[in-house]
């Protein structure tokens, strides 16, 4: 499917800019509606799911420069949260921990 191949393709590129590059141009929310279309296609077909699909990795090589930090407790994900009712509910499940 041409729409699956096109995200994957923008989705790389976004990706190199913004972890190797340092030089994002597009919002992080923008990325993830992307990514989130590429993975709803990739469910509803499996026959598109390629190796070089952002879906299939868990990041990039970071930008040169940055040390390794270690935390000493886990951190949480706000999951790609975009609106005041998703923070919250975030909030509501950290505070039940």
């Amino acid at each position: 499917m041409k729409r699956a191949k096109k995200l994957r393709e923008e989705l790389n590129y976004h990706s190199y800019r913004y972890y190797v590059l340092n030089d994002p141009i597009i919002t992080d929310q923008e990325y993830d509606e992307m990514l989130k279309e590429l993975m709803m296609l990739e469910r509803k077909y499996p026959e598109l799911i390629t190796p070089d699909s952002p879906t299939q990795r868990v990041g990039e090589k970071p930008a040169e420069g940055f040390k390794e930090v270690r935390h000493f407790t886990r951190l949480y994900s706000l999951d790609n949260t975009y609106s005041e009712e998703e923070v919250l509910e975030f909030h509501n499940r950290v505070k039940r921990l």
